[in-house]
């Protein structure tokens, strides 16, 4: 097996944590992945990583080693595409990354979409609901809702989405809607911890009016949070596309949109020198497509309309 194999299997087994994936994946057999890593090793002198009966982990130096494998292999791949020049079409593995309940409405269709039109491409989905750092976990694309706090990165915006209020018809029929915005202090509150990092809910273009919250439940995933909502357990408030199709089903309107804060930014983010990936720009492209005609903004259906605060 040649150095670029080696590396490659190196990379495989450290990110699958196991010889038998690696292999599985790669194509050869498990002896054939650990033969191709202790060679790595023997030439660089340095254990890598650090086996036993049940587990295999990274050594230190195997930990700095795999960041800048993953780096070289990526411009390998690269210059390879480009050699082919502008008919370059995708292959290899893209990475991506996006929120839990974004990546399962939106991203994982694009990535059926152009796994079914490119036949030699191969996609990792990560779905976390926490930033991660692109570089050190090896990730291509990233999807990122808010404001952007790293200005090294590549940023195409491609969508809005806005905080909303929600709850079930039952839930208002059996409580009442809110007057105003200070009203919710009488009603069972729902919070998603993912966007309310701090306990307040804040309103309006400036931010104001702002109101300390006591909620009775909180979730850390935008699906429980909406599936209390429907279930009439009281007000989440949530993203609108994460309640998008419960609005579309009349089983949670939303409230005071007249109160909402300003929409929120999607972005999709990768590193600069991505920027000429043959695989990066078919995601991106693919995107564009998706997200052109899409309204993630959940205006209407909405709860009867109450005074404003």
């Amino acid at each position: 097996m040649d150095r670029l194999e080696e590396l490659r299997t190196f990379v495989a087994v450290a990110d699958l944590a196991s010889f038998a994936e690696a292999a599985r994946q790669m194509r050869i057999s498990p002896t054939a992945a650990s033969r191709a890593v202790a060679s790595l090793e023997a030439s660089l002198g340095t254990a890598l990583l650090r086996r036993t009966t049940r587990s295999v982990r990274l050594t230190e130096e195997g930990a700095a080693y795999l960041e800048r494998c993953r780096a070289a292999l990526v411009e390998l791949d690269d210059a390879a595409l480009s050699l082919r020049g502008d008919g370059a079409t995708p292959g290899g593995t893209l990475v991506i990354t996006a929120p839990v309940t974004f990546g399962r409405l939106h991203i994982l269709p694009l990535v059926n979409h152009l796994l079914r039109a490119h036949p030699a491409l191969r996609v990792s989905l990560t779905l976390i609901d926490r930033v991660v750092r692109l570089v050190d976990e090896g990730i291509d694309v990233a999807v990122r809702i808010g404001d952007l706090s790293d200005s090294s990165l590549h940023a195409l915006k491609v969508a809005e989405v806005r905080r909303i209020l929600v709850a079930s018809p039952a839930y208002l029929a059996a409580r009442g809607m809110p007057a105003n915005i200070p009203a919710l202090h009488d009603h069972d509150l729902i919070s998603f911890a993912e966007i309310d990092r701090a306990p307040e809910w804040r309103f309006g273009p400036a931010g104001k009016p702002a109101i300390r919250i006591e909620p009775r439940l909180i979730v850390n995933t935008a699906d429980a949070a909406i599936a209390a909502a429907v279930d009439g357990m009281g007000i989440a408030r949530v993203l609108s596309y994460q309640a998008i199709d419960a609005i579309a089903a009349g089983t949670l309107v939303s409230l005071h949109d007249d109160a909402a804060p300003p929409p929120v930014p999607v972005h999709l983010v990768y590193q600069a020198n991505r920027r000429g990936s043959v695989n990066v720009r078919a995601f991106v492209e693919a995107a564009r497509d998706h997200f052109g005609g899409l309204d993630l903004t959940a205006r209407a259906p909405t709860g009867r309309p109450g005074p404003r605060s």
